[in-house]
């Protein structure tokens, strides 16, 4: 990772190499700026916190006790004091997580009101507050250390280089407002290639880690409802390497799914499986 001492050096090279022309640029300036917008991109936040949650996965198949929690959130600001308040009270935001619920985003930030939640809401809402969150949370970052840099200054200024190092040294070991994100795709919002398009908008958004479930996606309910009906296995696998081609596009190759069934709950199949030969994936329907 890029400390700040490395980020001026950087720039005072590139100073030095185009002359006159960059005489008004601070290096110190730069830097700061640099540190402050750390995630250029959508699928820098991807890439970033798809290795987090993995590594919390293996941490929690190791050992219960470090399971993570994951926030509901239906709005940037919500997510911003959120995480806010966990590194206030708690020091970290280590294994928390944010979680778009399509419940939530159907009764919250549809364009036609509120909703309930039968994926009736716009496609591209999901997306849209993933974008919105992450904005928000960058915005995070840049205050908190926009604060650390004027202290710095203020060191600096005074002579006081123990504290100027102190100073260096939490810049240098900043943790990020940016923490993972599932977010729910409820079921696809339409067949396998509606499915991808629209996995592929949330992933350049910053999402790591989508969740889907096995229902008809123009018949979708809650999950706690009844009159659910459920497509064939087949089907939904279809749609779960729909996901996977999406993140593998992306290069995400650590890409998190979250595979949900509402088969227990479910009143019917859409379509009758076809068993082909025996023992495959339609069988298990008979």
């Amino acid at each position: 990772m890029t400390t700040y001492q490395t980020a001026i050096d950087a720039i005072r090279e590139l100073k030095a190499k185009f002359g006159s022309t960059w005489a008004d640029i601070s290096p110190e300036d730069a830097a700061r700026m640099q540190i402050q917008n750390r995630f250029k991109t959508g699928l820098d936040i991807a890439k970033y916190t798809a290795a987090i949650m993995r590594r919390d996965m293996a941490a929690y198949d190791a050992d219960s006790s470090k399971y993570t929690q994951s926030l509901g959130c239906w709005h940037g600001f919500i997510a911003q004091q959120k995480m806010i308040a966990n590194k206030k009270y708690f020091g970290t935001t280590e294994r928390r997580y944010i979680y778009l619920s399509g419940w939530m985003v159907a009764a919250l930030r549809s364009e036609f009101g509120p909703l309930p939640d039968q994926s009736m809401h716009e496609k591209t809402s999901v997306p849209a507050l993933i974008e919105e969150i992450y904005t928000f949370l960058r915005q995070a970052d840049a205050k908190e250390l926009n604060d650390l840099f004027r202290a710095l200054k203020k060191a600096n200024e005074a002579g006081d280089t123990a504290k100027a190092a102190e100073i260096t040294a939490q810049i240098d070991g900043f943790q990020t407002h940016v923490v993972p994100i599932i977010a729910d795709i409820d079921a696809g919002f339409g067949n396998e290639e509606a499915t991808y398009l629209l996995a592929k908008k949330m992933i350049e958004a910053g999402a790591c880690a989508l969740q889907i479930e096995n229902q008809v996606s123009d018949a979708k309910q809650c999950g706690h409802q009844a009159g659910k009906v459920t497509v064939p296995h087949e089907d939904f696998i279809s749609k779960i390497h729909a996901l996977r081609y999406a993140f593998l596009e992306m290069g995400l190759d650590d890409g998190i799914i979250v595979a949900r069934t509402d088969s227990e709950g479910a009143d019917l199949t859409q379509k009758i499986p076809v068993v082909k030969e025996p023992g495959d994936i339609a069988s298990q329907y008979i």
